[in-house]
């Protein structure tokens, strides 16, 4: 061994400590990034719920043609049948965990199999006036706060998720860029709505042509190193370019440019005042 060399086991022990320090580091910065009171947390998410369902109780659980799951909530959150799957990360089954680690008592259809017992639109639609429908929508309408806070909490677990998915050479970009944009109430309704709205990005099923459309090829798309109000601008610019991109890759047969009106002008929601 040469002299002032550690050995293989040191060394070994000294990358794991610099992982597990830098992985706490991570966390501990997705924590800290986001610091919303329960006011604010209440207000982000019935900007939400206006957002994917008109503020309407109805809106809470709905199934859109030409989709195979329910999205249900506020934040629409996927809800797939037994056997049926998409590349859109399923995320009711997740708050309805979260609920339940709070105390809520689940209506009788959330306490069996997490799938979704309604296997298609149709049969959903027709359920609409059930008494298990009922009691999921009025469970849904009576955890509105509690629904704000797993958006949020969603938000704060993103944060290392992009950072792990991302080239080390980027890290620095994507940490400014995200603590800028929440350094204000607006940036941070802004975060929270697009990461509900079309995910972290980091997963390689939510890609066309190579191309992710969620909050972290927003953040890589940011240029500007702004803070403020100018931050959520610019992110709402990033946003529009990085959804145009998607319709524009997107298969033909999937016509997603019917919904690239709808999605602007939600973006627009993030520099309104």
């Amino acid at each position: 061994m040469n002299k002032g060399q550690p050995s293989s086991g040191a060394a070994n022990r000294a990358i794991w400590g610099s992982f597990l320090l830098g992985m706490l580091a991570l966390a501990w910065v997705a924590t800290a990034a986001v610091n919303l009171s329960p006011a604010e947390t209440r207000r982000i998410g019935h900007k939400i719920w206006q957002n994917e369902c008109n503020g309407t109780l109805a809106g809470l659980t709905s199934w859109n043609e030409g989709e195979n799951f329910a999205s249900l909530g506020i934040g629409h959150f996927i809800w797939y049948p037994r056997g049926a799957r998409g590349p859109f990360e399923e995320s009711f089954p997740k708050f309805v965990r979260f609920a339940a680690t709070r105390g809520l008592t689940l209506p009788q259809v959330l306490r069996g199999p997490e799938d979704c017992p309604w296997n298609s639109r149709a049969e959903f639609s027709r359920a609409s006036q059930s008494p298990p429908m009922k009691e999921l929508r009025q469970f849904l309408a009576g955890s509105i706060d509690l629904q704000a806070e797993f958006l949020v909490q969603r938000l704060q677990e993103a944060l290392p998720k992009m950072l792990a998915n991302a080239e080390p050479s980027q890290r620095a970009h994507l940490q400014a860029q995200f603590d800028r944009v929440s350094g204000s109430a607006m940036g941070c309704y802004a975060l929270v709505d697009y990461v509900n709205f079309k995910g972290e990005g980091v997963l390689a099923t939510e890609r066309y042509a190579g191309q992710g459309w969620g909050l972290l090829q927003v953040l890589q798309e940011m240029s500007q190193e702004n803070s403020g109000r100018e931050a959520v601008k610019s992110f709402a610019e990033s946003a529009k370019k990085v959804l145009t991109r998607r319709v524009r890759n997107s298969p033909p047969e999937r016509n997603e440019s019917r919904w690239l009106p709808g999605w602007l002008n939600r973006i627009n929601t993030y520099v309104q005042s």
